[in-house]
């Protein structure tokens, strides 16, 4: 029987959020995007000093475990924004190895951040995603509304070429 658990990332899963990263955006991101814009895009969101600075400043991280094998993991936050009548926190990250995609750990991770989101009094959640990623459809599927567009200028040349997306609860 396949057991899935999901629990609190720590400082010390730097290196396992790194390692998944690394081994996901190849085949998530590869025909999308450069892999030198990978490269960079892995070195500015997930080195040591990157994730540290995150989880330092209320991002929570989860790390998604199949079996005994980490797997995946998401981080969500608190929005900076608050409209009027409306508290929202987002999801920054959502990655599950390609081996184990078809799992559950996706959705078993997103209803994770739901769920904090929720708990933190928030009525709605929030995500960019690549124009091209196929987790559009998945997103689609849980319910989630494109609700923008935006092109993201990140440096080097490079840009993020997203989606905002939002689901309401």
């Amino acid at each position: 029987m396949n057991e899935l658990t999901i629990r609190p990332a720590t400082l010390s899963d730097r290196t396992l959020i790194r390692s998944i990263s690394e081994r996901t955006w190849p085949s998530t991101y590869g025909h999308i995007i450069s892999k030198e814009q990978i490269n960079f895009m892995l070195d500015w969101m997930y080195s040591d000093a990157s994730l540290e600075k995150q989880m330092n400043s209320g991002c929570a991280f989860y790390i998604a475990n199949l079996n005994g094998d980490d797997i995946g993991f998401c981080s969500v936050s608190p929005d900076d924004e608050k409209a009027e009548g409306s508290k929202a926190h987002k999801l920054n990250k959502l990655y599950v190895l390609p081996s184990a995609q078809g799992t559950g750990a996706g959705k078993a991770l997103l209803n994770q951040a739901i769920d904090i989101a929720k708990a933190a009094g928030s009525n709605a959640i929030f995500l960019q995603v690549n124009k091209h990623n196929d987790a559009y459809s998945f997103y689609l599927k849980q319910g989630f509304i494109k609700e923008s567009e935006f092109k993201f200028d990140i440096g080097n040349g490079f840009y993020m070429d997203d989606y905002v997306m939002r689901l309401h609860f």
